[in-house]
């Protein structure tokens, strides 16, 4: 991969995480300021809903900015864009759409079929007797 694509996804990469550890930030201190009483039950439980939406959430996007500083790792072991599978440079489209993949997008289909299988094959017989 050339230097000036590897600079270009080491920028996008920290930007996106800075974003997102910003967003976590807010999140904290936006519930560590809520403390409403509510009078009716209805009301307490969709904000214990929606609070329990934003920590799913930022949980989701705790586990990205981890895959993204994997990426960032890659990118200074100059193993960045390079399937793990068939070690084949990763098309710069599929990087640019999903920086964090290990995968081109051959052998990252060949391994979605296998999980499928294994998935459809491992699914116990149910019985009508139980």
């Amino acid at each position: 991969m050339k230097p000036q694509e590897l600079k270009y996804f080491k920028k996008m990469l920290n930007e996106r995480i800075d974003e997102l550890i910003k967003g976590a930030g807010r999140t904290v201190s936006e519930m560590a300021g809520e403390e409403e009483v509510f009078a009716d039950p209805n009301d307490r439980a969709s904000q214990e809903s929606d609070r329990n939406l934003e920590l799913r959430i930022r949980e989701r996007e705790r586990k990205l900015i981890f895959k993204m500083r994997e990426a960032l790792q890659r990118i200074e072991d100059g193993t960045f864009g390079i399937c793990e599978e068939c070690e084949e440079p990763i098309s710069l489209q599929r990087l640019k759409a999903r920086p964090v993949t290990t995968y081109c997008i051959e052998c990252k289909t060949r391994e979605e079929r296998r999980q499928k299988m294994r998935g459809l094959t491992s699914v116990p017989s149910m019985s009508f007797a139980e």
